[in-house]
Formats: structure tokens, sequence, C-alpha cells
């Protein structure tokens, strides 16, 4: 198949032309822009960016909590030519300024309830030119430095900027990995838009953007509802598939997670997509429907798409109790890598968790660069070929050491460990980084977190590895457990040992008052490892 190079920010103002003005591109609360007004902001915004001064290549920062402003900004720097840049909310100052030294951001977009850290860190970065503030609400006080974000969306002129855009711009999203700092994956805009337009992902796969445009002007879009926060790539690369495939997107208003207010938001807005990280979503949201009796009219949802993390088989049987007429989705992929596989539950039978149908162009290689053979129990490392992105920013060697040329042709191989099922299936097993080598056998954290997660007392687990005199690495969790359950130590122990090998039994089991996860449910096994040892008397 042909691909033609396209570039995002012609995307958007194809689709634009494609679709009823009155279609809603973004709600909010009560809040709805039309994609005729979508059109129309971004247009000025990206106008008022050039005109600042800002040149095709630079970067645009982004530090919000999922907010119209956010896509708005993402759209508008495609159109003006800038690099996306995102920053995890929840960063303390030191990390946030190192997010925009280390991407050279020249232009940042931030909500006001951030406007304090923004004062601290400015003298430190020079090369921040320009300072938008997006109003969210919040009564910090505005920096005198920052200039309102809404004028900028709202009163320019809104016509096309009709300039020549290349498939080869790029594309940054930071992710936080598993160690050290986090690192700009770089695609270019044609590779991303190869990786998400794919024939595993969507029905009809254009040959190019006319082609695209047709298919939009057919259809009425998918309404899609991001739960988890667009700063990641799960949030942020669906939500772009649904606006440049001519859709909706809905937002959440609250700070955080509040799955009664998803649901009521489903019902209101009828979305047909929900995109979530595993059971960190997917556990309040089952127990709303539970408690809500039969409150929510989710008959419109049609699939529920995870990514990022495990998604327990049981908790999916929960949901399509409510649901029998959804597709339940794990997508497995990463920032470096998108489409690893896939693996879908529907209410025609059960997947076993963490099992997969394997993509394309993807294989699954020993660390020496020897390929897996289907059924032979062997595990290895899982590689996706073309299209990739072109590397990390600054940071050669972990490009060098990510993606690697195997037999002529180049992969990416972020580090996650699975085996080849005689069926041609991959079981991941975990991540290589946050391997435990216990006595000289290897336990993957994932394992052992799922099994503790099935015992009825558990709402969430993670499992890390301590320092031990005897083990060399004691296999340790910690545990979240269900309101007005008490803490056994020895009996999920014994849960765990009926069903794993022994070596991977928890020596021992931590309770603690909320999980260590990330606002889209990723595990933080480095707060988790500090707390084990914290609470261990361990040294690091």
């Amino acid at each position: 198949m042909t691909f033609q190079g396209w570039n995002y920010g012609d995307m958007f103002d194809a689709v634009a032309r494609a679709v009823p003005s009155d279609r809603p591109a973004l709600i909010c609360g009560e809040r709805v822009v039309t994609w005729s007004e979508f059109d129309r902001r971004t247009n000025s915004l990206a106008r008022s960016l050039l005109a600042g001064g800002a040149r095709a290549g630079e970067k645009l920062a982004l530090y919000m909590r999922n907010h119209p402003a956010y896509l708005e900004g993402v759209a508008a720097g495609f159109k003006a030519r800038l690099v996306h840049v995102n920053v995890n909310y929840r960063y303390v100052a030191d990390e946030v300024r190192y997010i925009f030294e280390n991407s050279d951001a020249a232009v940042v977009i931030f909500a006001r309830e951030f406007s304090p850290i923004v004062e601290q860190i400015r003298p430190g970065l020079p090369l921040v030119r320009r300072w938008l503030v997006v109003e969210d609400g919040s009564e910090e006080a505005i920096p005198d430095f920052a200039e309102a974000y809404e004028p900028l969306a709202a009163d320019g002129e809104g016509r096309a900027l009709e300039i020549e855009r290349s498939p080869d711009d790029l594309f940054f999203i930071y992710t936080g990995g598993t160690t050290g700092m986090p690192k700009g994956v770089m695609w270019s805009h044609d590779c991303l838009r190869r990786a998400l337009l794919n024939p595993a992902l969507v029905a009809r796969v254009p040959e190019n953007l006319g082609e695209h445009v047709e298919i939009v002007a057919e259809g009425p879009g998918t309404i899609t509802l991001p739960a988890c926060p667009l700063m990641h790539g799960t949030g942020l690369l669906t939500s772009l598939s649904a606006l440049i495939g001519g859709g909706t997107v809905v937002l959440l208003a609250s700070a955080h997670f509040d799955a009664d207010e998803m649901w009521a938001a489903v019902d209101r807005s009828r979305a047909q997509q929900i995109i979530i990280v595993g059971d960190a979503f997917a556990k309040p949201m089952l127990r709303s429907l539970d408690h809500a009796n039969g409150r929510y009219d989710v008959s419109c949802v049609a699939s529920i798409v995870s990514s990022g993390t495990m998604w327990s088989t049981e908790v999916k049987q929960g949901l399509l109790r409510h649901m029998p007429q959804v597709a339940l989705v794990d997508s497995f992929g990463s920032s470096e890598a998108v489409g690893f596989g896939l693996s879908v539950m529907t209410a025609e039978g059960e997947v076993e968790t963490a099992k997969f149908q394997i993509g394309d162009n993807v294989k699954v290689f020993t660390p020496e660069g020897r390929e897996v053979r289907p059924g032979s129990g062997e595990v290895g490392l899982i590689a996706r070929g073309d299209p990739l992105p072109e590397g990390y920013y600054k940071d050669q060697a972990k490009t060098d050491s990510t993606f690697k040329v195997i037999g002529g042709v180049r992969y990416s191989i972020p580090g996650d460990f699975c085996s080849v099922e005689a069926d041609g299936t991959i079981t991941l097993v975990g991540r290589g980084s946050g391997c435990i080598n216990t006595a000289g056998e290897k336990v993957f954290p994932e394992e052992v977190e799922e099994v503790l997660k099935l015992h009825p007392d558990v709402e969430d687990a993670l499992v890390v590895g301590v320092p031990d005199e005897r083990w060399g690495q004691a296999v340790t969790g910690l545990v979240e457990l269900r309101a007005e359950a008490a803490f056994d130590e020895a009996a999920l122990r014994e849960h765990v040992r009926t069903r794993l090998a022994a070596y991977k039994t928890p020596k021992r089991l931590i309770p603690v008052p909320r999980m260590f996860r990330a606002p889209n449910g990723k595990a933080d096994y480095k707060s988790a490892r500090d707390r084990a040892l914290e609470e261990l008397g361990a040294k690091p």
C-alpha cells in the first residue's frame, strides 16, 4: 500500500471543511465547541503564535489537566508547524523545569492553577519567550508576564493559514518510562499518521488525504471520551484520532477521575468509545455501575479501550454484565511503538489477561537478537518495525539502546518481555527494567500483581524488589485494600502461593491507603519501592 506524506495541520484543515459546521468537536461539561468554532479558534491561535515570533520547528509545551485548550493547543501547534511537548501536571517544579529545558520549549500554554510553579521556574528558562495562561476556575495569581489564552483563540480572524507544511514535521511525546528522567520520543507527522491509521485500528485505510476526507464526510465520526489524561499518549493519541476522523472528544471537567461523573457524561453526550488505563479506571467504573441501579443509559457505548497496563478479566466480565454490547479492547503499545498487539473481549467469550493478537511488523527476539519460536515457551523482547519514531530527543545513547537493526530491519524494542504461543498470539510477561532477581530466579512484578488483585480484599497492588542479604532481592508487595477489609498478610501470601511458584510469593506485604499510580493509571514503581524501603527499614 502506497501512502503519500501527510501533515496533521493539513489534516485538521481538510477535516474541518468536510464535517458539518455545527457538529461538536469538543464537549466539556456544559461547554460545547463546534467544529466550525474549533477550526476558527485554532486558526486564530496558530496565527497569534506565528505573529508572536514562533518559528516552524520550535517547541510548544502544554501544561494543564484535561481541558478544551489542550486539544486546541495541539491543533494550533500543528497548523503553525510547532512541535507538541506534553507536561505531566503532577510533576514538582524541578521536574517541570526539566521538561521545558530539555525540550527547548519556546512557547508554554499553562493552566492558571499552575501559576505558582511557572512563576518559580521562569527565571531559569530563557528559551521560553511566551507564556499563555488558560483560565481553569482556580484563584491563583496570574504572573504579570503571562498573556491570556482565551482572547488569542476567540478574537482572531479565524482564517486558515494556507502555509506549506511537511510530513517530516515533528511531534514529541515525553514518556517517563521506568528509570531516569523523562525522554522525548520524536515522531514525524507521517510516521505517526501511519501508526494510528492502520488496518488494526480503522475499518478502511485511506491511500491519500483526499480519500481520508471522503471517508470522514461519509459518517458522523466517533464520540470519544478519554477518561485518562491528555498529557499521556493513551488519552492524547486516541483523542487525536477521534478528531482527525471528524468525531467528537468529550472531556471530564473534574480535576480527578470520578466514575459517576464519567457515566453521567457518557449518558448525556452519547459517547461511543471510552479510553482508560487498566483497572485503576475500570474498577471504579464497575463499582459505579453496580451501585447506579440503571441510572445511566450506557447503551450508546460500543467499545472501551485500555492501554498502558494490564486490565483484569474479572473486571471486564463485570463491565460486560452491564454492557453486553461492548467490545473491551486491550491495546498493547508504547510511546515508542504503536501497535504491538490487540486483545478484544466481548460477551461472546473470555480472553486471558495479558494475551494479545500480534500486530503487523511485530516480532519477538531474545536479548541476543534471535527470533523466538512460537510455542517454544521461551521469553523474549517484543519488537515493532516501521512506522517508528526517529528516536529520543537529545539522547542518542537511549535511542541506540531502544531502536535496533536486526536482519536489516529497524525495530523499536522498549523492553517488554513476552512469550509467543503456538497459535501466534503473545502473552505479556512484564517490563524488563522492573524484573526482580530473587535467588537467581526472575520474577516479573505484573504477574504477581494480577494474582494479588484477584483476592476479594485487594483493590490494587504493586510489586517491587527490595535488597535482601539472603535473596539478593526480596519480592515485596504493596496492597490497597477494599473499603472495610482487614489486612491479613498470611492469607494474601497463601493466596499467591496457591497460584504461582513459591519463589514468586511476596516475602512481605505492606498495606497502603492509596496505590502509587500516575493520573493515567500507570504504576509509579519508584514511589512504591521508596515506601517499601521505608516501611521495612531496608537500604536502597
